[in-house]
């Protein structure tokens, strides 16, 4: 069941958060709990309910293993072998296939097995159960109640595909009484930000989707596309991600909050960063936290000199690009993103010795430029495809201006052309670029870069669970209020969102 769908808006919810306050307004918060666990196993099961089977003996396997690393039986090797087990479950359904067809490519082998089909959030579910084993064996957690380590990993908001949370930050606000009362406050603070984040998907992200896949489908097609054209279908692609997976998080903290929970922030603006680095502390955040505290730190981190600190970057950013897919392309992205993060590391060390100091503005370039072209890779779903981009994107096929701009040359074609410079449609005469796509690519930058993000807009109302120290939210002048103006936006917002689902559109990131 998507979030995007009418029967998750007008049914689903509905339906579970009456049924979650009623029996929370008799005190019966275990009977509760017991409501949730069975509405987000139901959700989880809507999609293929023999799957089901997956996420109850993960969770069974998992409990039992908390359990025992909380008591007398802590062990380093139960530890070790409980996430090797885990990492198996998730080899097997995400990756066997890919190794399979690897091997018969490169041995000249003839295996032929049936596609396993990935189980529904299972690379969520995992990471999120690795983490309470881990932190868990650190005594920084612990968990003696088997029906709220379920909701722990089935809440339905955040299931599917995220933010990957931690025990510690749910549980005990599972734990209020205040939670089982209905609140008006919440219900209108969590409906304002699902409402944005719909927006977002359904009229942003999906009216990006035609112009995305008319580019990608043309370079992996070998068209020779022109350098505009290559440029601005990876920004869009870049506005298309960006949009459908921020606004998923923001409908899952959206959601959440009408229950009374606060999640994690997903995402901080991040294409306003002014290099690498800061890209990854604001783009899909509670994945970076969990790369650095589980993979990055263990590795040594920055506490073992720099080749190693490079090292250790790499690794984490290739391995993190794996978990993406089960294809060389996205360890192909995730290479591009280490070579980037081992380059500014580098840079900075120079920089400071030298006294350089680049103008935010051009290293605010420098990263979205080197963060477009990385994005070609985690798109394209062959090599060839990539690589006719890039050349593309590069200059190789040719500097040519789009064929709409011709209109308002003013009688200099003619000048243009004796130097080479000519009016083109924008995908060499496969089609033209109309004014309407120009605005909307205008209104996709001007929302993207000028608007206030979501947790902006809501800061005054404690939109994400607050880890200061990982985000900061500059305050702004708009800011989201309870009155009528900001109530009718929201309302706008939601009809117009609603009216837009013309057909089933899945989230991106949909079977991570």
């Amino acid at each position: 069941m998507l979030f995007n769908s009418y029967e998750f808006i007008f049914a689903f919810l509905p339906i579970t958060l009456l049924g979650f306050y009623l029996i929370g307004a008799k005190s019966h918060h275990r009977t509760a709990m017991a409501w949730l666990v069975g509405a987000s196993l139901f959700f989880y099961g809507w999609w293929n309910p023999s799957y089901l089977s997956v996420i109850v003996i993960s969770m069974l396997f998992n409990y039992a293993v908390g359990t025992i690393l909380s008591g007398a039986g802590k062990s380093k090797l139960l530890l070790t072998f409980a996430v090797a087990i885990n990492l198996a479950a998730l080899a097997y359904y995400k990756y066997f296939n890919f190794f399979i067809d690897n091997l018969n490519n490169l041995a000249d082998t003839s295996f032929n097995i049936e596609k396993i089909f990935l189980p529904l959030a299972l690379s969520f579910f995992t990471f999120q159960q690795i983490a309470y084993l881990i932190d868990t064996y650190r005594n920084e957690t612990r968990e003696y109640n088997f029906l709220s380590y379920c909701l722990f990993v089935t809440f339905f908001p955040q299931l599917i595909a995220g933010p990957i949370v931690h025990h510690k930050e749910m549980l005990p606000q599972f734990a209020k009484d205040s939670l089982y009362k209905l609140s008006y406050r919440h219900l209108i603070i969590g409906f304002s930000i699902f409402a944005l984040g719909f927006f977002k998907k359904a009229v942003l992200a999906d009216g990006t989707s035609e112009y995305v896949n008319l580019t990608f489908m043309l370079a992996e097609g070998k068209t020779p596309l022109t350098f505009f054209a290559a440029w601005a279908g990876s920004l869009c692609y870049a506005f298309q991600l960006y949009f459908d997976f921020s606004g998923y998080s923001d409908m899952a903290i959206g959601i959440a909050r009408m229950f009374g929970i606060i999640l994690p922030m997903n995402f901080n603006s991040p294409y306003k960063s002014i290099n690498i680095t800061v890209f990854w502390r604001r783009w899909h955040m509670t994945l970076s936290r969990f790369l650095r505290d589980y993979l990055y730190i263990p590795l040594g981190g920055n506490r073992k000199g720099k080749t190693r600190q490079l090292i250790n970057l790499m690794l984490t950013m290739v391995l993190g690009g794996f978990w993406h897919g089960a294809g060389w392309n996205f360890a192909l992205w995730g290479l591009l993103h280490g070579a980037y993060l081992i380059i500014h590391n580098t840079w900075v060390s120079l920089a400071k010795r030298l006294g350089i100091k680049i103008p935010r503005i051009i290293a605010w370039w420098i990263t979205i430029s080197a963060v477009l072209f990385a994005w070609v890779p985690f798109r394209a779903t062959t090599l060839d495809g990539t690589i006719n981009l890039w050349r593309a994107m590069l200059g190789m096929n040719g500097f040519y201006l789009p064929k709409w701009m011709a209109s308002y040359s003013y009688g200099a074609e003619a000048w243009l052309a004796e130097h080479q410079i000519v009016f083109v449609g924008i995908f060499h005469n496969v089609g033209s670029t109309k004014l309407m796509d120009i605005l909307w690519f205008v209104l996709l930058f001007i929302v993207t870069f000028f608007i206030p993000n979501t947790q902006q807009l809501m800061h005054k109302y404690r939109p994400v669970f607050e880890k200061k120290r990982f985000y900061t939210l500059n305050k702004q002048k708009l800011f989201w209020r309870p009155n009528f103006a900001w109530a009718f936006f929201t309302a706008f917002l939601f009809v117009y969102a609603t009216l837009s689902l013309t057909r089933m559109s899945e989230f991106l990131y949909f079977q991570f």
